[in-house]
């Protein structure tokens, strides 16, 4: 028998016994109908007490089928249901346990306890916290659900775990797998350097300090409290060891200032270098200078503003000008232009074409430069 199978027979007999005392002392004393009316009280209360238990600080454990903890909670309080199946408690506290070893400690106002040991469900002011690394989790709905390794917290999370803090609708931690999904207006921070995530699914690979989002995702890269530049992609992830962001599918990354915008089928955003590299075809585009670049690849210095861009280049300016090479490096504060390889330079004021090995200078103000090498000529072509 249990301990609180025990606790109730003892307190039944007692019970019973003080009924007994009552029932002859007010059969010695008072009239039949006053003796009715006192044994229809008395029986009230036995019912009353039958039906509802309540224990002030109180240990519960609870089991699982191979006897292995599942979970330990102290309250200050507990009332246990007619079938004694449910346990409401207040002020619980305690651990959670996974394979018989405890992996969060939790904190709440009130909650309510299975004693089939199949949920755990707490409200109020929940803290959660992972002992092992480190993480606290916050919010106001706690339910544990040992058979299929999950703890979930809902309304108002917040996360919290060295250099991130996150807030979203619904956490889902599979101890196990030490992987949280936050889902729902997900916002994660994080530190040195200081970064915004924005989604609405995101899995946090604790263990191997990464996000992944399966979905539409923007990344904010801050400076002194000010955004220096923004970007999207249909999905992602971010390795918080290494401060990368890899961006896939519609990549795009904007600067602040100057207004330059980045678009690719995939990113890869090194935030400790500031460099943006991709293996797929690279399009960028000045909005003040309209001036824009297309390339099968290239690699971007965000802190210089330099753009360095690998085959099939082709260059446009306002004017209509054009550039074609094979490689070309673009200093975008001067706009300075270097090109090489099979080089086509095009303007439409006069309209002239220039064909050879390099060119140097402005796209914007027309003063290119094309050269060739040892042995090789420019070639000049006047339009009509």
């Amino acid at each position: 028998m249990n301990r609180f199978y025990l606790l109730f027979s003892i307190h039944r007999s007692f019970t019973a016994q003080l009924l007994v005392v009552l029932l002859l002392t007010a059969m010695g004393c008072q009239s039949q109908n006053q003796t009715a009316n006192k044994l229809s009280e008395d029986t009230t209360t036995v019912q009353k007490i039958d039906t509802e238990l309540t224990f002030n600080n109180v240990d519960l454990e609870q089991a699982d089928e191979q006897g292995q903890t599942v979970w330990k909670v102290n309250a200050a309080q507990a009332s246990y249901s007619q079938d004694r199946q449910v346990a409401q408690v207040k002020n619980p506290t305690g651990e959670l346990f996974q394979d018989g070893k405890p992996v969060y400690q939790i904190k709440a106002q009130e909650g309510e306890v299975h004693q089939d040991g199949k949920q755990l469900f707490l409200k109020g002011q929940i803290v959660a916290t992972d002992p092992k690394s480190g993480l606290v989790l916050r919010g106001n709905e706690l339910e544990w659900l040992p058979e299929k390794d999950l703890l979930i917290v809902r309304n108002q999370i917040t996360g919290s775990h060295k250099q991130v803090q996150a807030v979203a609708q619904e956490a889902r931690v599979f101890t196990r797998k030490q992987h949280v999904e936050l889902q729902g207006k997900v916002v994660a921070n994080t530190t040195n350097p200081a970064t915004q995530l924005r989604t609405e699914h995101l899995t946090w690979l604790i263990e191997e300090e990464k996000f992944i989002a399966d979905r539409a995702i923007a990344i904010d890269r801050y400076q002194d409290k000010k955004i220096t530049a923004r970007s999207t992609a249909n999905s992602g992830e971010f390795s918080l060891k290494t401060n990368v962001a890899t961006l896939k599918q519609n990549a795009q990354l904007a600067l602040v200032n100057p207004p330059v915008q980045v678009a690719s089928n995939s990113a890869v955003w090194d935030l400790n270098t500031e460099i943006v590299t991709t293996d797929q075809p690279v399009r960028i585009v000045h909005h003040q200078e309209k001036m824009t670049m297309t390339a099968k690849q290239g690699r971007m210095d965000l802190q210089k503003q330099i753009a360095y861009l690998n085959g099939d280049v082709a260059g446009s300016g306002q004017k209509g000008q054009t550039i074609n090479s094979q490689r070309l490096t673009w200093t975008i504060p001067t706009q300075l232009v270097e090109a090489q390889g099979n080089v086509v330079y095009r303007q439409t004021q006069p309209p002239v074409s220039f064909t050879g090995d390099k060119a140097v200078g402005k796209l914007q103000d027309e003063s290119l430069v094309v050269r060739s090498g040892s042995g090789n000529r420019v070639v000049t072509e006047i339009i009509p």
